[in-house]
């Protein structure tokens, strides 16, 4: 008895917004491609039409995926800052012999554009904030996703934290287990406007905030517009470095990566 190849399809490592728009033109230009995400949430993210696989995927996972669903292609869309995954989803695919291309949405210069706030601070991770004293006695706002939030806990007590996480019980909990009380967590998807952002900054009283570098996508713009309006410190942790076999920012490079 023949037994049936699945359609050769390209793997979109998913979850960010930007992979929801590449999704859409992939649908467009009708190429064949599966999604994974890590959360039910973020499945609802996607068209109804679209496959979708939900769950964390390790090395093993990853290549029995690969498999199964017959890919000749991986495309890259995690979050900048989701290292695990990208590395994990580069060895597979070196294993395999299969083409991988990373979607790395645009990054903005370090340099502080013209009046923009001269007190932006970059730093290089999330070790080189908690080790120095930049949030002694601060009234901080972190816009940093709830995952990094445990390794806060320790500062509770030297500064006044207040973090901004996704709508989602998961990120909810796990605030609460890093020391955040009720009335210091508020729940929003971003991107946020100038207006929302300056009037939930004031709202808190916010002397100083931390963000990642996200870029359009995560809202950086906003904050450092925002940040250079009232004059808070912007901390911004820079993205985690990676040598990607191959990397892009335009949407046009994937679709010739595609077909």
């Amino acid at each position: 008895m023949d037994i049936a190849i699945a359609e050769a399809k390209i793997w979109l490592i998913g979850g960010t917004s930007d992979s929801v728009k590449i999704s859409q033109i992939l649908a467009t230009e009708r190429v064949s491609f599966v999604v994974s995400v890590v959360t039910p949430t973020a499945k609802g993210l996607y068209a109804a039409s679209t496959k979708v696989k939900v769950g964390c995927m390790n090395c093993a996972t990853m290549k029995r995926f690969c498999q199964q669903e017959n890919i000749r292609g991986v495309v890259d869309a995690s979050h900048p800052y989701a290292t695990e995954v990208s590395l994990t989803a580069i060895a597979v695919s070196n294993k395999l012999n299969i083409p991988y291309l990373r979607y790395e949405r645009s990054n903005y210069q370090k340099s502080n554009s013209a009046g923009e706030n001269s007190s932006v601070i970059w730093l290089d991770s999330f070790e080189t904030l908690l080790s120095g004293n930049y949030l002694q006695r601060h009234r901080v706002l972190l816009t940093v996703g709830c995952k990094v939030l445990p390794q806060f806990l320790a500062w509770q007590k030297r500064a006044t934290l207040y973090a901004r996480i996704l709508p989602k019980i998961e990120s909810l909990k796990i605030a609460l287990a890093a020391g955040f009380n009720h009335d210091r967590i508020i729940a929003i998807r971003p991107p946020l406007t100038a207006e929302l952002e300056q009037a939930l900054w004031q709202q808190w009283n916010i002397s100083l905030v931390v963000t990642k570098a996200s870029g359009k996508a995560g809202g950086e713009d906003t904050k450092r517009q925002v940040a250079a309006s009232l004059n808070i410190p912007l901390i911004i942790i820079a993205r985690p470095q990676i040598n990607y076999p191959q990397q892009t920012s335009d949407i046009q490079e994937i679709l010739a990566f595609a077909h």
